[in-house]
């Protein structure tokens, strides 16, 4: 029974703290630990998005349809037979992966501050993970730049999937036909590129414990384009 109310007593504990070593304290600090583990949840987005991307731009756009493949007989010149096939364009729905994207953006919004992350279920999971583990304590502040970046390369994969609600949103606003709405403006090597960025973000925080958007926050504070004075901030290990 004793052994019950302390497992329930640490479960309280850790729902009301989450990853906070104090919520109550000026500068908030966060266990590392549960940070890196939930990078590792975090990081089947990106993956997904990935292979979505690949599935686009280099596997067919064309389907063959009813079966209708006819030997012509014939062949090209490097020696390949032809043959005659009924084929229809390929048609792609990205609500799915937009409901995806939607739910990446609001797990980057949420870690950033002490009531959002009330929200977020991966918080809550791997901070109870965690719990067991020695916490490594870092300042949020670096944390909250580096989530806000993510936030900001996941918009533009938004915007990939979505171009004609983008458009549209942009075109109201201005008056005018800014964007195209019936094409996509945007190249497709921009999400191919920041998918690829993000999931190197990730793995590296993950497997190696490395945060590359605090690093170029410390970078940002020392050159002084930043102000913080969160002293731990300031002074970030640069090994």
């Amino acid at each position: 029974m004793m052994k019950m109310t302390k497992t329930l007593d640490n479960l309280g504990d850790t729902f009301r703290r989450l990853w906070y070593r104090d919520t109550g304290e000026r500068s908030l600090v966060i266990n590392d630990v549960a940070v890196r583990i939930r990078a590792g949840i975090l990081l089947i987005i990106p993956l997904y998005m990935g292979l979505t991307l690949y599935d686009v731009v280099f596997t067919s756009h064309w389907v063959v349809t009813g079966g209708m493949v006819k030997d012509t007989f014939d062949t090209d010149a490097s020696g390949r037979i032809l043959y005659n096939v009924e084929a229809v364009r390929r048609t792609y729905e990205y609500s799915r992966q937009t409901w995806v994207l939607l739910y990446a953006l609001f797990e980057m919004i949420a870690g950033m501050f002490l009531w959002t992350s009330r929200f977020s279920p991966t918080i809550y999971i791997s901070s109870l993970m965690a719990k067991h583990s020695k916490p490594v304590w870092k300042p949020l502040l670096p944390k909250r730049f580096a989530w806000s970046i993510g936030a900001t390369l996941v918009s533009a994969c938004l915007i990939f999937f979505n171009p004609e609600v983008f458009a549209g949103w942009v075109n109201a606003l201005a008056g005018s036909k800014l964007l195209p709405t019936t094409s996509n403006f945007m190249p497709r090597w921009i999400p191919l590129v920041l998918v690829w960025v993000c999931i190197g973000f990730m793995w590296m925080e993950t497997v190696l414990g490395i945060c590359l958007g605090c690093k170029l926050h410390s970078l940002l504070v020392w050159t002084g384009l930043i102000k913080d004075d969160c002293e731990a901030c300031n002074n970030l290990s640069w090994d």
